[in-house]
């Protein structure tokens, strides 16, 4: 649920030993410590919880360790090759196929932890189940996309509420989505972009931020336009062709570059190794797209002069919003010594005692339907209306992350493509030649 680019790690697992001995059982007696990894500093509260009440259920203990998203994954996948790595660790959909096929991570027993998937929100728990029917992970919690705004800057332009959460786009010239980013744009004279006189290499506050190129997922960045322009990455779920070569993917593409060059978006320059969060907050920047993980971090910066918001994402040419609908969920490393208890103790991270506590601190949207609402509830007793969010679950308009093989190379491919366009040295007809290159990887 990282919108950062993510780490090359084909390489690591391509070296790693395939053979490895941690299925060898666990003791069946004595004490038993698990190793448990996440990322995400913001859930660690919630799983050290969960892991302590695991622990005074079953008296398994479990030593909990966060770390940072790229120290984190270089560990994991420097544990594939060393043998030394987390009993169970927090996983993404962008790294998981890999996983399945490099066979450093073990299929759960469903029936004998009495797992029941009808309990997730749909389509959830297919995400983490292999081409072969077998299930590698639990959803723990899920994410959507929607934009967030800074309401103080919404009378100055000439925006109302109601105009932000009705936006509507299209690649030809934006449509009012692309209004309101001209007006919420505004350069060092105090001009907005739809003003006349405005200066777009001078600009004070950006209409819109961009967070990187998106690399070739676009989640937070392009993906809900272009799956508005009915595109879709690949041709399904565990697919063997992705379609960057698609006009409608490339006019997406072109119309969004062309928001730099009107100087509504940073430049790639401008924008590179630069927190969006940190800009929205302190006013370079009056709307950014951006996932439901980022509520805490984005509500918690308020201040007088920034008072966070959150609108719809915009609905588009074919009548409707969208959204990737992305989630994590636990996988157990094959080189675990205690299998049994790592099967139980995600069994447990992905049941309703665990995933209520999720739900109770109001940072994620938990997997379980019934957590869901209780994580809406408690971000309402925050005052924070996360309905922007949720309105993808309940209308059916989210897609799903592109599950394939080969992410690591994709990652390779697409994302110095993708940043040769935002960085103005390449012109959106050059994904064609990168559209090739990674379909060529499913024809080894």
């Amino acid at each position: 649920m990282k919108s950062k680019k993510l780490v090359a790690i084909g390489a690591v697992i391509a070296t790693a030993a395939l053979g490895l001995t941690g299925c060898a059982g666990n003791s069946g007696s004595g004490d038993v410590t698990l190793k448990y990894g996440l990322w995400d500093a913001n859930q660690l509260p919630s799983y050290e919880q969960c892991a302590a009440d695991f622990t005074a259920e079953t008296g398994i203990k479990v030593d909990v360790e966060q770390i940072g998203w790229d120290d984190y994954w270089a560990k994991i996948n420097n544990g594939f090759v060393s043998g030394d790595n987390y009993d169970v660790f927090t996983s993404h959909l962008a790294f998981y196929p890999e996983f399945v096929n490099s066979k450093q991570i073990l299929p759960l027993d469903t029936t004998k932890n009495g797992i029941d998937l009808s309990i997730y929100q749909d389509g959830l728990a297919e995400l983490w189940t292999s081409p072969s029917g077998e299930q590698y992970g639990l959803p723990k919690d899920f994410d959507t996309v929607a934009m967030f705004y800074n309401e103080n800057d919404l009378a100055p332009a000439g925006i109302t509420k109601e105009q932000i959460d009705n936006m509507t786009w299209n690649p030809t010239d934006g449509g009012t989505y692309e209004q309101v980013i001209a007006a919420l744009t505004v350069d060092k004279n105090g001009v907005h972009g739809n003003q006349p006189g405005f200066d777009k290499n001078n600009v004070a506050t950006y209409g819109i931020w961009m967070e990187g190129s998106g690399g070739g997922d676009g989640q937070t960045q392009w993906s809900f336009l272009a799956a508005t322009n009915d595109w879709t990455h690949t041709n399904g779920v565990w697919g063997d062709k992705y379609n960057y070569d698609s006009k409608k993917f490339q006019e997406t593409i072109a119309w969004w570059k062309s928001l730099q060059d009107k100087g509504y978006m940073p430049t790639w320059e401008a924008q590179d190794g630069v927190s969006w969060s940190e800009q929205l907050a302190a006013g370079t920047v009056a709307m950014a797209s951006n996932g439901s993980w980022m509520i805490g971090s984005v509500f918690g910066s308020a201040s007088d002069t920034f008072k966070p918001a959150v609108a719809p994402t915009p609905v588009g040419p074919n009548g409707k919003r969208a959204s990737m609908y992305n989630g994590l969920a636990d996988n157990i490393w094959a080189g675990t010594k205690h299998p049994a208890e790592a099967q139980e103790f995600v069994a447990y991270l992905g049941s309703p005692a665990c995933q209520d506590i999720v739900a109770s601190n109001a940072v994620v949207f938990p997997a379980i339907k019934t957590a869901t609402e209780k994580a809406q509830s408690a971000f309402t007793a925050k005052g924070v209306d996360v309905e922007a969010f949720l309105v993808h679950v309940k209308d059916g308009s989210t897609f799903l992350f592109p599950i394939t093989d080969y992410k690591s190379d994709i990652g390779a491919i697409m994302t110095p493509a993708m940043e040769a366009i935002m960085s103005g040295k390449a012109g959106v007809e050059t994904l064609t030649d990168a559209n090739k290159q990674v379909n060529d990887l499913f024809k080894k």
